[in-house]
């Protein structure tokens, strides 16, 4: 017997998926690399205060990342066993716990804003753009968590379509408001970032309302309709949570952590230069790593369908393929995002020389470290948690981001007084560390858990 899935319709599958996933993620960040750009030609500190806001944006898409993962390790194990009825409602269960984080988090922005951009950084320019932006970015906080929980959802019965048509539309339209906005063109007035924040608001309303509108007359698959979205079996809660806390701990965790990175790049001496060339080689990284991702979301999708199909020949043959492209991805997305540096400081003619020379040095950080990120991530997230074991991925992202990484950035930054590539070099080190835990666990399958129940077992516990 092979080691390696034989099958064409296999790889067919697998590709379709892995470039519509791909291409919703470029899509989705390019998003953000228009608003990075446009904004990057109008101000250096307005970049660089947007990059800041950008952090709580990512903190809230990596719990409704979480709140997703929840419904698509449920959702596919179900659609593995044929059985479409109980994935309506974890996904109700999901927009509930989705949207109850998103209103927290718009809360502390609405209201403290200058609070929470003065623990990223302290440059006061930066803070009183930031908090420009802020309170009005934070009101799409909701919308794009109904929309991308949605969205995401769907992916567990195998619909991604409508993941880029959505991010297409957003895209278009916020490029076309920015210009209007932030330069004052054709008769609009010059808002400058507060015309970047405009713009992304009324990009984020469209997106939801195009979801509301594929959803009740396109899908066909699951038949979502905001009855059965609010009207929900609440016996799912606790299958949910089993599933879906884990992921969230881990989301927050990796979030939370990004946040602390931004703020120990934005209190180091040269943080006027560091920001932009942390918010430029970040992006560069996520808008070329995007066909990793896709890899990692179709590999869940798959795998989940193989765990609730009980075939344990298959998910074996597919554990050992999925984690060869993976491994070849990352080599040539670390090429990539390397061979590409020349030309992304051509988009940013405002960046001050020193910020350049940072720039320069922190993507190629990023190159090193994304051969990592696009096997560990990918295994994690594709084949481990979306076989059933979430609390793995907790406690090792907890381990090397909390104990390892964090510390010794702190160390390098404040104590040792090491260079700034030194710093952030160690904020990105995690990337690397967990490749050997990855390969092991994953390689023993003791995460494979079918986390289904049967029909009889949901009657049973409604009586």
């Amino acid at each position: 017997m092979s080691k390696f899935i034989q099958s064409p319709k296999f790889y067919r599958t697998f590709f379709v998926l892995t470039i519509s996933i791909a291409l919703q993620n470029l899509l989705t960040y390019s998003v953000n690399l228009a608003d990075n750009m446009m904004i990057g030609r109008y101000s250096q500190d307005a970049m660089s205060a947007i990059s800041i806001c950008n952090q709580f944006q990512f903190l809230l898409q990596m719990l409704v990342v979480g709140v997703s993962e929840g419904v698509v390790v449920l959702g596919a194990q179900y659609w593995g066993k044929k059985d479409t009825d109980p994935i309506r409602n974890i996904i109700g269960v999901g927009l509930r716990f989705g949207l109850s984080i998103a209103l927290i988090l718009f809360i502390g922005a609405l209201f403290f804003p200058s609070q929470l951009l003065g623990l990223l950084t302290n440059d006061a320019n930066i803070v009183s753009e930031g908090v420009q932006y802020l309170h009005i970015v934070c009101f799409t906080y909701v919308l794009f968590t109904a929309t991308n929980t949605l969205v995401a959802s769907l992916r567990s019965v195998g619909i991604v379509n409508i993941g880029y048509i959505l991010s297409a539309s957003t895209l278009v339209i916020n490029i076309v408001l920015n210009t209007c906005l932030i330069y004052g063109k054709f008769g609009c007035p010059e808002l400058g970032i507060r015309g970047a924040a405009i713009a992304t608001l009324v990009s984020r309303s469209v997106e939801l309302l195009i979801a509301i509108y594929f959803l009740k007359n396109k899908e066909k698959v699951l038949n979502l309709t905001l009855k059965n979205l609010i009207h929900i079996d609440t016996s799912y809660f606790q299958d949910y949570i089993k599933i879906s806390l884990p992921l969230l701990v881990t989301q927050a965790t990796w979030g939370l952590a990004q946040i602390i990175q931004t703020g120990i790049i934005g209190n180091l001496p040269d943080a006027a230069y560091a920001i932009p060339a942390n918010a430029i080689a970040v992006l560069t990284f996520q808008i070329i790593s995007v066909i990793g991702y896709g890899a990692a979301g179709a590999a869940a999708i798959l795998t989940g369908k193989a765990v609730g199909e009980g075939n344990m020949t298959k998910i074996k043959q597919q554990t050992v393929t999925f984690q060869c492209i993976f491994l070849t991805l990352g080599i040539l997305t670390g090429l990539a995002i390397y061979s590409s540096r020349n030309l992304v400081l051509s988009f940013y003619p405002t960046l001050q020389p020193e910020a350049i020379v940072v720039t320069l040095q922190f993507i190629t950080v990023m190159a090193i470290t994304s051969v990592g990120t696009c096997y560990q991530m990918a295994t994690d997230s594709g084949i481990i948690r979306a076989g059933g074991s979430p609390s793995f991925s907790m406690k090792n992202n907890t381990v090397f981001i909390w104990f390892i990484a964090l510390p010794m950035a702190y160390l390098s930054a404040y104590v040792w007084g090491f260079p700034t590539i030194i710093v952030f070099f160690w904020l990105k080190s995690d990337q690397i560390l967990k490749c050997p835990v990855i390969f092991i666990y994953a390689n023993s399958y003791r995460w494979m858990k079918n986390v289904t129940r049967n029909k009889t077992e949901v009657v049973a516990e409604s009586v």
